[in-house]
């Protein structure tokens, strides 16, 4: 069905804020874009030469755009005339993508630029005009009765690559509106994305980020980057100092914040009622055809398992030697004497070596990434925060935006976008464009893939036992991060898209209390594991993915999915390997339960999360034992 966001905006990886990946420059480190080697930037000219021939191209397709009308009221008419409007509708939105992906990249490269955040704001208006155009298609076809339809793809074998989106028109035929009504919905999507690019235009450009002064005397303005950096310093009254003077001023605007993040709940629960689906959640999921009970599931899970994850924060504060936990610990290395640097030739040639056991079509191109300069490696003044992959652009190559700083997790983070990149090569050059994109429930399995690859090299090549309890403590983040953290998320995400569906207030106060009482349940606050200071309520504001809803889950399913995926492929069982390529050369040929169910992994059933706590539990059990051998010794 049409969808109320943007097609173009449906297709694109989202940002990857969360990973951690933004980090700051070392005073030696150069920030003048201009001054740093080209091989450390990615090359935007395969996707167009020129901005004025992105101009040229974006103007040739607004003209064209008005073809589909030509279609209306004749779909029903021939197989063939369903092909040609499907496959019209197919380029279109493939040349807007592309044209968005130019746009959005050239923009993160510098925020700041006022150039680019207009020519992306063309492409979402271009793409409420696309969705106005072809309106008509899913409401004629719903007026065509089963039968018919798979007599044209019988006789016509261009609508093979159809038949699943064909499918999908009839399974939910009871939430497809009237043509005039698709228009509308359609035309609305402009204003719809308000909330999100406000949000991300205060929090990257206009927010006034504290400053505060550290233990050694510098004073250091705490914008994403620093943020990040000095949460895990080493010294413990300048994270609290960082996290406390960063949450407080968050809590300043958390009225602002709040009106975006009610704005675009509101909007999530319209567009829902007005598909006549009960809650925000199930419209969210209907599309990818993901039951209702997976989300539940994980909610539910994850809570019954918070005892091995205080068993993590105890073993946490133990490793730290500090008396009483708190939340602002909990970014501190955990083995403060080791320092795991690793420049970005070091980062490659570990990462490649790591995935060698999926085979030389996948290493080689890996490779490529670093070779043809598809990475934007290095922070830079106004670039745009975090790190992600961006495989969109369908007939160049999936590029990577990269905040390196040179320290583990940046390397575990190259690993992970590196996943996602593979995950889009293999998709784009394997499935045809209707088919080639994936969707979000599968694509956080690949990056996670990679980074529990990386992991499984790392710990093999190395003895030592404080760098080992730096590598296992870095994995047992990530399920802190990915699992439980991300499912915290989503408990708020759908208690609040509920209050919102209840007709109850979503101000910014209510937001921050409904927060405290949800971080401090998963910290075990009350039973004094991890005292969450006050400001921490906070926190939510600074999250960019509530303005996708109900995306979090994924990154908790996906790393899920991944552990037992990847156990298998380095275990070399037979057939696994080919079995995780032919998973992530799918697309989305199928439903991602069934693509995963294919692969090796049930996502209906407990046992994914069951099997990862059993390995966070194995991971734990070997850390205890190496600090009860250096406490002895």
């Amino acid at each position: 069905m049409p969808t109320e966001l943007p097609t173009v905006l449906r297709r694109l990886p989202r940002n990857i804020f969360l990973r951690g990946a933004a980090t700051l420059v070392p005073p030696t480190q150069e920030r003048d874009r201009s001054k740093i080697p080209d091989e450390y930037k990615w090359d935007l000219t395969p996707i167009y030469p020129s901005d004025q021939a992105w101009r040229t191209e974006k103007d040739r397709l607004a003209a064209e755009l008005p073809k589909l009308r030509e279609f209306q009221g004749a779909l029903a008419s021939s197989a063939n005339r369903l092909a040609d409007a499907l496959e019209t509708q197919s380029h279109f939105d493939k040349e807007l993508t592309r044209l968005y992906v130019y746009a959005s990249m050239m923009s993160d490269q510098d925020t700041r630029v006022s150039t680019y955040q207009g020519m992306q704001q063309e492409m979402i208006q271009l793409s409420a005009t696309l969705g106005t155009e072809s309106a008509f298609i899913e409401p004629e076809i719903l007026q065509m009765d089963n039968a018919t339809i798979a007599r044209f793809i019988a006789e016509e074998p261009r609508l093979d690559i159809y038949r699943q989106y064909l499918d999908d028109i009839a399974r939910r035929r009871a939430h497809t509106l009237s043509n005039a009504e698709e228009k509308l919905l359609a035309a609305s999507s402009v204003m719809a994305s308000g909330p999100s690019s406000v949000f991300g235009i205060f929090t990257d450009a206009d927010f006034p980020y504290p400053s505060v002064t550290l233990s050694d005397g510098k004073t250091a303005r705490l914008d994403k980057a620093a943020f990040a950096l000095h949460r895990a310093s080493t010294t413990r009254e300048d994270r609290q100092k960082v996290m406390e003077a960063f949450f407080t001023a968050l809590g300043k605007y958390r009225a602002t914040i709040g009106s975006m993040t009610n704005s675009n709940v509101q909007t999530s629960v319209f567009y829902a009622h007005a598909r006549k689906y009960e809650t925000s959640l199930q419209a969210s999921l209907d599309g990818p055809n993901i039951p209702v009970s997976v989300y539940s599931r994980l909610v539910e899970g994850v809570n019954r398992n918070l005892a091995s994850f205080h068993r993590y924060l105890k073993l946490r504060r133990r490793m730290l030697a500090v008396t009483e936990l708190h939340y602002y610990d909990l970014y501190a290395p955990l083995v403060a004497s080791v320092n795991l640097s690793y420049p970005v030739d070091a980062a490659e040639r570990n990462i490649l070596a790591a995935l060698a056991p999926l085979g030389p079509e996948y290493s080689a191109g890996a490779k490529r990434s670093f070779t043809e300069r598809w990475i934007d490696m290095y922070p830079t003044e106004g670039k745009h925060a975090g790190a992600y992959s961006n495989g969109a652009a369908y007939d160049v190559h999936p590029y990577m935006l990269l905040n390196y700083n040179g320290k583990y997790d940046d390397m575990s983070t190259l690993a992970h976008e590196l996943g996602h990149t593979m995950h889009s090569y293999f998709s784009n050059k394997t499935q045809p464009y209707p088919l080639s994109s994936y969707t979000t429930f599968v694509a956080e399995v690949a990056s996670t893939f990679n980074e529990a690859l990386l992991l499984d090299y790392m710990l093999r090549q190395i003895k030592d036992d404080s760098t080992r309890l730096s590598l296992l403590g870095n994995y047992l983040e990530s399920v802190k991060g990915t699992v439980f953290r991300q499912t915290q998320f989503a408990e708020f995400e759908l208690r609040m898209h509920e209050m919102v569906e209840k007709g109850q207030p979503l101000t910014g106060d209510e937001l921050s209390k409904l927060y405290s009482e949800i971080v401090r349940r998963y910290y075990g606050h009350d039973q004094g594991v991890c005292i969450v200071d006050d400001y921490v309520a906070n926190e939510w504001a600074m999250i960019p993915h509530f303005y996708s809803a109900f995306y979090v889950f994924q990154y908790a399913t996906s790393f899920t999915a991944c552990s037992a995926l990847s156990e298998k492929v380095l275990a070399r069982q037979p057939g696994a390997t080919e079995r995780y390529l032919k998973f992530i050369s799918a697309g989305r040929s199928r439903y991602p339960i069934d693509l995963l169910k294919d692969a090796g992994v049930d996502m209906i059933t407990d046992e994914p999360l069951e099997l990862t706590v059993k390995k966070m539990n194995r991971v734990m059990d070997e850390m205890e034992k190496l600090l009860d051998k250096k406490e002895t010794n």
